[in-house]
């Protein structure tokens, strides 16, 4: 009898065990199911899996759930442009600046070109390694109409292999005056719209830097860079409204917001920029106002426009090879 009784308790432990495997079971396949379910409709398992977005075994981690929202939501943003831009039965084209690993241009295809049968996505990007990865992956998984260059945002401007025209210019991150270049490239190429995230931005704070003691005898507003933090956290704020400014005064309207929440992003503002054709002087006269009134007309006016223009009473103008956006 006793024998029996520790049968049965091993029998019934046993059990227990696989009842909990069971319910652990269920639990993981629950919680799987779940993170699928925060995919977009249509969106291709595999096509995360290589981008490292999912485990193998198809799986969110923190990280990447951050990740995939950002581009998500940037997503949201895009896609209404690139409907608007095919309605005419063209393109669309785009170029991603500063495109890393092209998580963005790859959602981007699968989510709308793949199923829209044409336009074109080019990556632009200076790290050699990720541009081959990503020519391999687009390679692997029949992206045809995707093309990724190995050069700045810069050279692409007059690369080859891109078109005279880009109807849309995004750059995700791009650090530092690479915002200001794919902005150049922008109205060189007469894009139809800018989707903009800049991000760490040290030459307008090196700037004030340098003529700080000047300032601050010359205005109180000084004040505002005179410690080292303000003068980085006041550098960014004065750079992306510059870059506003000259957008606006470029032909374009202008809407600014968060990309995700801070918790997600510090680097989180947004510029969304579509082209109207209407310049607006009064935009062109209030960036150079703010530019002198920082003391930097002379070191940064001709990134904004203020010299070296085709037209001299133009402060603000495209370049002079450059066509009209019709």
């Amino acid at each position: 009898m006793k024998k029996d009784t520790t049968t049965h308790a091993k029998a019934a432990g046993q059990g227990k065990k696989i009842g909990a495997t069971g319910a652990a079971s269920n639990g993981d396949a629950a919680q799987h199911a779940g993170q699928l379910s925060e995919l977009r409709p249509g969106q291709s398992v595999e096509l995360l899996k290589e981008l490292h977005i999912l485990t193998r075994d198809g799986k969110l981690n923190q990280d990447s759930r951050r990740k995939l929202k950002q581009v998500y939501h940037l997503f949201n943003f895009i896609e209404p442009l690139l409907a608007e831009l095919s309605s005419s039965g063209q393109g669309p084209t785009l170029a991603d600046h500063g495109a890393g690993k092209s998580y963005l241009g790859f959602i981007l295809y699968d989510l709308y070109f793949k199923a829209l049968g044409r336009g074109h996505i080019y990556g632009v990007e200076t790290r050699a390694e990720l541009v081959e990865k990503s020519r391999a992956l687009a390679q692997k998984l029949g992206f045809a109409r995707m093309s990724f260059l190995n050069v700045s945002v810069v050279e692409s401007t007059d690369a080859d292999e891109l078109p005279a025209q880009i109807d849309v210019v995004t750059a995700l991150h791009a650090c530092d005056t690479a915002t200001d270049d794919a902005i150049a490239f922008g109205l060189q190429k007469r894009a139809r719209a800018m989707v903009l995230v800049p991000c760490c931005q040290a030459e307008m704070a090196a700037c004030l830097r340098q003529g700080k003691a000047l300032q601050l005898a010359r205005t109180p507003l000084a004040e505002l860079w005179r410690h080292p933090l303000h003068t980085r956290e006041l550098g960014s704020q004065v750079t992306n409204v510059l870059r506003c400014l000259y957008l606006e005064a470029n032909g374009y309207q202008v809407t600014v917001t968060e990309l995700v929440g801070w918790e997600h992003s510090m680097k989180n503002e947004l510029i969304i920029a579509r082209y109207t054709g209407q310049k607006k002087r009064s935009a062109a006269e209030r960036l150079r106002a703010i530019l002198e009134e920082f003391g930097l007309d002379k070191v940064l006016g001709a990134r904004f426009g203020l010299t070296g223009s085709a037209d001299a009473t133009d402060p603000l103008s495209v370049p002079a090879d450059a066509e009209t956006i019709s």
